[in-house]
Parts: C-alpha cells; structure tokens; sequence
C-alpha cells in the first residue's frame, strides 16, 4: 500500500530525526517512545484521528523509528509515512478499552521483541496521551528496563522551523486571515453565536484557493460581554446583544500548522475604559513584537508588554504567548517557549510565537493577538494581516 504524497521531502524527516537522536543521547536514552501527535507527524508524517487510543513512535538510537498503534490503524500509518511493513506494528482489540489488560502490555512485549528489555526509555510523562495506568503497565511489563521522563525533549527540537514549515505557517495564516475578516464582517445583534461559528468553521476548511484548510487543534472561541471575562469559552445558541465586546480566537490550520490570531468586536458604543484598554493592549502587542528579536528573551516581551498595560492601570498575571505550530487537539501550544517574566528562552531565527496579551477582569475581556516569527535580524514579524484595534459597529 503506496504512502500519500508527504508534506515534506525525506531529507526534511531525516534531519529531525538526526535531532531527536542528539537529544536522546544528551539524557543517555537508548530509546524514545513518543505518545503526542504532532511528534509522531513531525518525525514520520503520521496523521490521523487515533490519539483516542494508545499509540506512538518507537525511536531507537540509529535505524528506522517503529510505529506502534492499534490494529484498525496500521493501515492509516502506511498510507501517511514512509514506513515499510516490518516497522508497524500493532496490538490487537481485545486491548482496548479492557480491565483485564492494557495496550502498553503489548508495546512492552513489542520492545522486548526489538532488544530493549533492559533499556533506558525515554516516554512523555507530562503528555496529554500517556496515561498513568498506561506507565504502571509498561513498568509492570518492563521490570529490567528504566523508564525516564523525557517530557519535552522532542517538542523542543521542533521550535526552530525550518523554511518548509515556515511556508506551511504562512499558508495558515493566509486561512486565519480570512476566517478573522470574514467573521468580523457578519458578527452582528441579533445574530446567533452558533451561526456565526459555522460560517468561520466553513471559511477555516474551505482554506484559500489550493491550500485546504485543516480541523484546528482548538475550536473557535467567542465569549461576549461578561462571559468575556474567562478565555476559553466557546459558543452558544444565544444571540449577540448591542453593548456588548466579544473576542473571537481561531488559528488557520494548514496540514497541521497553526497560525492563531485572535480581534475583538465591540457591537454598539464602546465605554472609554474599554477603548483605553484596547489601545494599551495594541501598544503593548506592537512593543512586544518590536522586543522579539534574535538573541533576545522570551522575558523581554512580557516586559515590553508590562510596560504599555502598566499605563491604564492593567496588571496581568498570566502569561502572554507561547510556542505554536505543528498541533493536535486539545492544544496549538508547543509545550517549550512562554511569553513571561520567568522565561529566559534565548529567542532564535524560526521560532514562531502565539504573542496573545490577552485581559480578562471580571466581567469583561479583550483579545489581541499575533502569531509572530523571529526572524535573522529585526523585530519578530507578525504573519497575519488583520489590522490591530477594537472592531466597533454601531
């Protein structure tokens, strides 16, 4: 069974691979498992909706990585990687969803198999796919070997992007581009939130002219009014109401690559406070953006923030941005770079930041954000277009 064309050229996967392999052997591993999906895509092209149940990458510190996953989806591997039949393999079904047993009894079977008994194993312990139960069986199957917590060690191999997966970020931006102008035009009292969403849900798949668009990893976000005040709610069947702002947060999603990007629309008269705010909100992104630059640190652009929201008396004291990219539910977070005071991350070429400065107070909120890319030299270049300010209709 012939694989569909790949994303990206062999050499593209060898070169992450090379780097997952440098980073194995800096912790002393002799063998990775990666459970998330975007590191199974990022080092095969693996894509499909079966991280509901256990699966991952078997990789070793030379050869060819393994997939592992469940019977039904091994077809799915062989026509989303490269990889020849003796490196998938499978458990069966009676593993699922079972009491008396576990999918990890047989991956433990599985690396025995492969002459790993007693080996250092690197898994994601901190990851939203590898479960508790699911190491407690890997232990119990694994007595000799040693698994370490390698949480992190992939994600930050895939935080400098290289110019293939730039020109796939830019193709998602293009996507938010539309989604963010289109639903901005029809946002209006009187119109339900649940219509709304499905003409934005519409233009996000429909994409823009060749490049189709992808299921974002987040759904579209669109609190009003005082539900505005908490960051992650979604929609409704209510209506929207004049005298009332309500954020719209979406990401365009190109073959798994997010741009995020996130305005807000003030339907009626704004009340100064909030115009205020929105202008030390734009001020604050645009210093931000101007802060992040090669050589510089994450830190920097939640002190450049700080500094504009400090002016109307705003305080936040959540952090302001982090990593984003290649993702699958339920997060477009990479899991490495934030944007706050504690981070001391060296910005680097490639990088490329969800900045969202968002503010929430009590019973109101504003969203104003950027998907931005550190760049050789200069300020960090925002790969959306939509203008920034406070959308008004009156």
């Amino acid at each position: 069974m012939a694989a569909q064309q790949m994303p990206f050229e062999k050499k593209e996967y060898q070169r992450r691979l090379a780097l997952t392999r440098q980073a194995m052997g800096k912790q002393g591993l002799d063998v990775l498992f990666v459970t998330t999906p975007a590191g199974m895509n990022w080092l095969t092209g693996y894509d499909g909706w079966s991280f509901y149940v256990d699966q991952g990458l078997i990789v070793p510190l030379d050869g060819e990585a393994y997939w592992w996953g469940r019977l039904m989806d091994a077809n799915g591997a062989r026509r989303t990687t490269t990889l020849s039949d003796d490196y998938i393999l499978h458990y069966e079904d009676f593993f699922i969803q079972a009491n008396e047993c576990h999918p990890m009894d047989d991956l433990a079977e599985k690396l025995k198999m492969l002459g790993f008994e007693r080996a250092r194993i690197g898994v994601e312990m901190r990851a939203y796919y590898y479960s508790a139960a699911g190491h407690i069986a890997l232990q119990s199957g694994l007595p000799s070997a040693q698994l370490v917590d390698a949480s992190g060690l992939l994600d930050w191999q895939r935080v400098i992007k290289s110019a293939a997966e730039i020109a796939f970020m830019r193709k998602a931006a293009r996507i938010s581009d539309k989604v963010m102008t289109h639903a901005l035009a029809l946002a209006e009292p009187g119109m339900r939130k649940n219509h709304l969403v499905g003409e934005v849900m519409k233009a996000a798949i429909d994409g823009v002219g060749e490049d189709w668009g992808d299921y974002p990893a987040i759904m579209p976000l669109l609190p009003s009014g005082a539900d505005a005040s908490a960051p992650h709610l979604t929609w409704s069947g209510d209506t929207f109401k004049t005298g009332e702002a309500t954020f719209i947060e979406q990401a365009g999603c190109y073959r798994r690559y997010h741009a995020p990007l996130s305005r807000t629309i003030f339907l009626g008269r704004p009340p100064q406070f909030m115009r205020d705010a929105a202008e030390a909100q734009m001020e604050g992104l645009n210093a931000g953006i101007e802060a992040a630059k090669a050589g510089s640190r994450a830190s920097d652009i939640a002190k450049a923030l700080e500094a504009a929201l400090k002016k109307v008396g705003i305080t936040r004291p959540n952090r302001a941005g982090y990593a984003t990219g290649l993702a699958y539910p339920p997060d477009w977070g990479e899991h490495t770079v934030s944007i706050r005071f504690s981070d001391d991350t060296v910005l680097q070429p490639g990088m490329t930041i969800h900045f969202m400065p968002g503010i929430w107070m009590d019973d109101w909120g504003l969203e104003m954000t950027e998907t931005i890319l550190i760049k050789d030299s200069g300020p960090a270049e925002a790969l959306c277009t939509v203008p920034r300010k406070l959308y008004v209709k009156d």
